[in-house]
């Protein structure tokens, strides 16, 4: 079939992870009208560069040559007829996403980069102006100009490497991803009310938002902020208080994220787990308009009785004996 040739502005969005549409929620975070349109690939119709490269689960995004079949030859012959907009040296990068296309990369990237040559390219493998990358999963095939990758630096922050640690810590490339769906960005405010060890707080606070913890335990509040102050160099706040009676005024917060506490580790100081959720839930909806609620179980019934609005829900597998339920949560 023939190419077709993508309009100015539409951009393709490269997705990490297996949960696709978990990623495609969080590109929302720094593009318009995500839509996943094959194994691991998504279009978008804007994107906000820097916003993008604080994403978890989005690697790239590139503005748009078009969209053929997943063939060698389709992909050659959108870039022989695409509109160029630009000049100087150019290196081609072709992916196979989760060996879904059986495309041989390497000669795609020979063709696509003689393809090139023959609009008048030159190639520069090293040190390239600009990179077209070429993307094929399942039937499809996404060409387009990179404009953006993300930054892939999240086992410098491995829970067992910071200053305090507690088994049961999140990895920071789930926390990312969770307060990014919280609204975290330049300027905002971000809320954990149940803050542990400080891992949603120090990933707020890396994309440039001003985070809050609060824990019922003085451990873990000396030990967030120990941790914040080893990879921020911004202002934070840790404090110890209920997250059922937060020592904050309504709408004092851009937007809430916690995780849970799980039934069989949970240590509740005056609380059963229902009414510590519950409660929680309630004092989110006071201070914020918008939560991202992280559990072993779902806690849905309990966010709509707190007056939430339940935006969108997923299940991601940690392991065996654990899935993650994640709520999002507006009022």
């Amino acid at each position: 079939m023939p190419p077709a040739v993508g309009p100015e502005r539409v951009y393709g969005l490269e997705l990490a992870g297996e949960d696709d549409a978990f990623a495609a929620r969080e590109a929302a975070c720094a593009a318009t009208a995500v839509e996943p349109v094959a194994p691991g690939l998504a279009t978008a119709r804007g994107v906000d560069a820097d916003r993008l490269r604080t994403l978890a689960y989005t690697h790239r995004a590139s503005r748009l040559l078009g969209r053929c079949e997943a063939a060698v030859e389709a992909a050659r012959a959108l870039v022989a007829a695409a509109t160029m907009d630009r000049s100087g040296t150019v290196a081609v990068r072709a992916r196979d996403v989760r060996g879904t296309a059986g495309v041989d990369t390497r000669r795609t990237e020979r063709e696509l980069g003689a393809a090139l040559v023959d609009r008048g390219f030159a190639v520069d493998l090293d040190d390239p102006d600009h990179e077209l990358r070429a993307c094929f999963a399942g039937d499809t095939c996404l060409v387009g100009w990179l404009v953006a990758e993300s930054v892939r630096d999240y086992g410098d922050r491995k829970p067992t490497d910071r200053p305090f640690f507690q088994p049961g810590s999140m990895a920071p490339l789930d926390a990312r991803a969770f307060v990014n769906l919280a609204g975290a960005e330049p300027g905002a405010t971000i809320l954990d009310p149940m803050c542990g060890t400080g891992g949603t707080l120090i990933e707020a606070g890396l994309v440039g938002a001003r985070p809050v913890g609060i824990d019922a335990q003085w451990k873990m509040v000396r030990g967030a902020r120990e941790n914040c102050r080893a990879y921020l160099d911004g202002a934070f706040h840790a404090l110890r208080g209920d997250a059922t009676a937060l020592p904050l005024v309504d709408d004092a917060v851009d937007g809430v994220v916690f995780d849970a506490p799980y039934g069989r580790q949970s240590k509740i100081a005056r609380h059963t787990l229902a009414d510590l959720v519950s409660g929680a839930l309630a004092e989110a909806g006071r201070v914020a308009p918008r939560a991202v609620v992280v559990a072993d179980r779902s806690w849905t019934e309990a966010a709509e009785a707190a007056g939430w609005t339940v935006v969108d829900t997923f299940e991601r597998r940690v392991h065996r004996s654990l899935t993650r339920h994640v709520h999002l949560l507006e009022r």
